[in-house]
């Protein structure tokens, strides 16, 4: 987590620059299993999943891991892929 939190700080724009998160955004890890970005003002959704897309392509888990919509409005959940299901469904047809 401590990486993608690294990431996320490094990678954010604020006023069109990187690594200016000031006090307009804050990055936080409230337990080791999840990461909070908080916003003052408007922020979008949009550009959080792709920036947590790109990290998980450069990490090479694109593959294993998709970003969904969460219970909650205002979060994302990280899934992993039921690989195993779709190997047995590809060998039984």
């Amino acid at each position: 987590m401590a990486s993608f939190t690294k990431y996320l700080h490094d990678r954010i724009k604020v006023n069109g620059k990187t690594g200016n998160l000031g006090d307009v955004v804050s990055i936080d890890n409230p337990d080791p299993s999840s990461v909070e970005v908080r916003a003052k003002g408007p922020f979008s959704k949009r550009y959080l999943k792709y920036l947590t897309k790109r990290f998980l392509k450069g990490q090479s888990l694109r593959d294993y891991i998709r970003v969904i919509a969460g219970g909650n409005k205002n979060a994302y959940e990280l899934k992993y892929f039921n690989v195993h299901n779709e190997e047995e469904e590809e060998t039984a047809e």
